[in-house]
């Protein structure tokens, strides 16, 4: 079976639509994945912590797509969670690369090593 990662890194705060458009297809792809029975995980990481507070409210744009594909959010950067701050409730905080100085990021290696293709958006 085909397995991907999907890392989110855009900013929703600076308004812009190249970053709307990233999650949006971030998500896309994982609509497709998921409905191809692939094995897909979404992780939002860097700055893109900050989405799926805005994901989750009906009146965004992307609501409808991200309900969708919610059930393979595999969580966020504990790290970034810790620089970028955030409300986080209901999500895993992932930490297993113990970057020194930081609350620790998800581990890119360990992905990669368990199979999985990354892509970033």
């Amino acid at each position: 079976m085909n397995k991907t990662a999907i890392i989110i890194l855009s900013d929703p705060k600076n308004g812009s639509e190249e970053a709307l458009g990233r999650v949006f297809n971030a998500l896309a792809s994982a609509y497709e994945f998921k409905h191809a029975g692939e094995d897909v995980k979404i992780i939002f990481q860097g700055t893109g912590i900050r989405w799926p507070e805005q994901l989750d409210q009906p009146e965004h744009p992307v609501h409808g797509l991200y309900q969708e594909v919610k059930d393979h959010v595999h969580g966020l950067s504990q790290g970034c969670v810790a620089v970028f701050g955030t409300e986080v409730s209901g999500y895993d905080l992932l930490n297993d690369n113990a970057v020194p100085g930081t609350a620790g990021l998800p581990s890119l290696l360990n992905l990669r090593n368990e199979g999985y293709a990354i892509l970033i958006f």
